[in-house]
């Protein structure tokens, strides 16, 4: 299965997501913002990435366009709450797989993780 990164600075929506994914056999870290996703993406590799898009400190957007430039083989899904954000992270679709709605189902976020994943050839090795 795969390992996922997932930056979420609200705590119940964290949870929720890394039990589920969990639950389906997937090994899962979790940060509470983007500055502390870009320092764990450049100690070691993941096969996915879920990001909220509003955090504080470094957003999801802005972590996508870190990620893009030093990872670029890594999957991104984010996760927005927010209509304007919403659309600021369809403005940058070319950097991003997809971005789900907040509040989305346990059903929702471990399929659309799952077909992210596989859609990148699933988990593997990446050079840092």
């Amino acid at each position: 299965m795969a390992h996922i990164l997932i930056a979420e600075d609200d705590l119940s929506v964290q949870s929720f997501v890394s039990r589920a994914l969990t639950h389906r056999g997937h090994k899962i870290t979790t940060v509470g913002d983007g500055l502390q996703a870009k320092q764990l993406l450049k100690r070691q590799p993941f096969d996915l990435l879920i990001s909220d898009v509003v955090m504080p400190g470094l957003d999801g957007i802005e972590l996508a366009l870190w990620v893009r430039d030093d990872y670029p083989d890594l999957p991104i899904l984010l996760m927005t709450g927010y209509s304007a954000e919403r659309q600021r992270a369809h403005n940058v679709d070319e950097l991003i797989c997809k971005v789900v709605t907040k509040p989305f189902t346990l059903q929702q976020i471990c399929d659309t993780a799952e077909s992210v994943a596989a859609a990148k050839g699933g988990p593997k090795e990446r050079q840092n």
